[in-house]
């Protein structure tokens, strides 16, 4: 969950999502020095502030910066994901699946978060899947060190990045997470939908009643909580989200979220529904078109707007309402994305890196992340074969090598 003013930290967590690594602008990290006085001086903030010393003195027991924050917060992305690849990854027959599965086993948490705070509870479930994999990758950055390495490294949020650790070491020493299971992303966010502390402050929820808000632990605590932050995000009970449309192949109307409109205005436009429907119904939405009038068309309502607030991003927020449908029990998109080359899976992009090894490539541990040594060897395997060399993971390449649809 990134709060204003982080759109560029936005994008560079959407590219460790989907798998793709950026490349590092070579910042120079703090002199060893001058990073055990920030510690000394963060040490007395965080005491200042209210924390035991006991806690402040564990969580900053640290001698030096953490590595991997510092490469991750300097870097920039080099590689623009297609819409249809962002898709494919974030909403596939696996994730929908699993997520079906986590909803039967946790219906009646699901239901009560329903209830109590009006969101749809597959919206709820949908961010659940689309942050942590339904609690699977919620991070692995232990998060006093890396927000300490943010604040000391001398950019200008580090004064936002203070803040955030001074949150974080409030959380453990009020006893609401254990200290030792503060982990998640390096850029501070943690718990199974991924809250930044400052956010786990302010909305986070007791919804199991043992008298903790553990984000980490508890699945009704992060689900009650997500709840929370969207109803305070303005989302409004029993109203839509997404209707997936379409347009005529050379529309010029308006567009854009921000730019909403009765549904029998979009009508008069020639919009129709993508399932062949009537137009109808109250609600202002506006639309996106995000690959062109020739692919699928979304009239995206308030609630879309509130999922939207918890990352930023309309692709973000496409990912979540498209994925909460499927888990509804809605269709894939009827409109096909405008391309030849579609996106892969999860399964299928990790296959691919399983054909690369078995043609030669040297790619290291296939994981299905594909960044930077996975697209040089996706390329390298495109000239072997006569293909343009993209370096994308298409589904293409992926045929080429011998891949079938569905992983294998």
């Amino acid at each position: 969950m990134i709060p204003d003013g982080m759109r560029f930290l936005t994008t560079l967590a959407v590219l460790a999502v989907v798998g793709e690594a950026p490349v590092a602008l070579g910042s120079a990290p703090a002199q060893a020095g001058d990073f055990a006085a920030c510690i000394t001086d963060l040490k007395h903030t965080a005491r200042k502030a209210g924390v035991s010393s006991a806690i402040t003195t564990q969580a900053l027991d640290i001698t030096r910066p953490d590595a991997n924050v510092l490469r991750l917060s300097t870097v920039q992305p080099e590689f623009k994901i297609p819409i249809w690849d962002y898709l494919g990854f974030l909403v596939d027959e696996q994730r929908v699946a699993d997520g079906r599965a986590m909803i039967d086993t946790h219906d009646r948490t699901l239901r009560a978060a329903e209830r109590r705070f009006g969101v749809d509870r597959y919206v709820i479930a949908a961010v659940w899947g689309v942050e942590t994999d339904y609690g699977r990758e919620a991070g692995k950055s232990f998060l006093p060190h890396a927000l300490a390495t943010l604040a000391c490294r001398g950019s200008g949020r580090s004064k936002f990045w203070r803040g955030e650790l001074v949150a974080a070491l409030k959380l453990a020493d009020r006893g609401d997470v254990p200290l030792n299971e503060l982990y998640g992303s390096w850029a501070g966010a943690f718990g199974q939908t991924q809250f930044i502390p400052s956010t786990y402050q302010r909305l986070a929820v007791d919804f199991d009643g043992d008298g903790r808000r553990d984000l980490v632990n508890s699945v009704a605590d992060a689900l009650g909580s997500t709840a929370n932050y969207l109803k305070r995000a303005g989302w409004r009970s029993g109203q839509p989200w997404m209707i997936e449309v379409k347009v005529a192949p050379h529309y010029h109307g308006p567009q854009g979220r921000n730019d909403k409109a009765p549904l029998s205005t979009w009508a008069a436009r020639g919009v129709t529904r993508a399932d062949g429907a009537l137009l109808s119904g109250g609600g202002q939405a506006g639309l996106l078109l995000p690959a062109g009038p020739s692919g699928p068309g979304f009239l995206v309502f308030r609630n879309f707007d509130a999922i939207y607030a918890y990352n930023h991003a309309e692709s973000y927020a496409l990912a979540i309402s498209h994925l909460a449908d499927r888990l509804a029990g809605y269709p894939p998109l009827r409109t096909p994305w405008p391309t030849d080359d579609p996106g892969l899976s999860r399964a299928e992009r990790l296959h691919l890196q399983q054909l690369l090894l078995a043609n030669g490539y040297d790619i290291g541990e296939a994981d299905g992340k594909i960044g930077p040594v996975t697209r040089a060897a996706i390329a390298e395997a495109e000239r072997s074969l006569g293909m343009p060399p993209t370096g994308r993971a298409g589904q293409k390449i992926y045929h080429a090598l011998g891949g079938k649809s569905g992983g294998r």
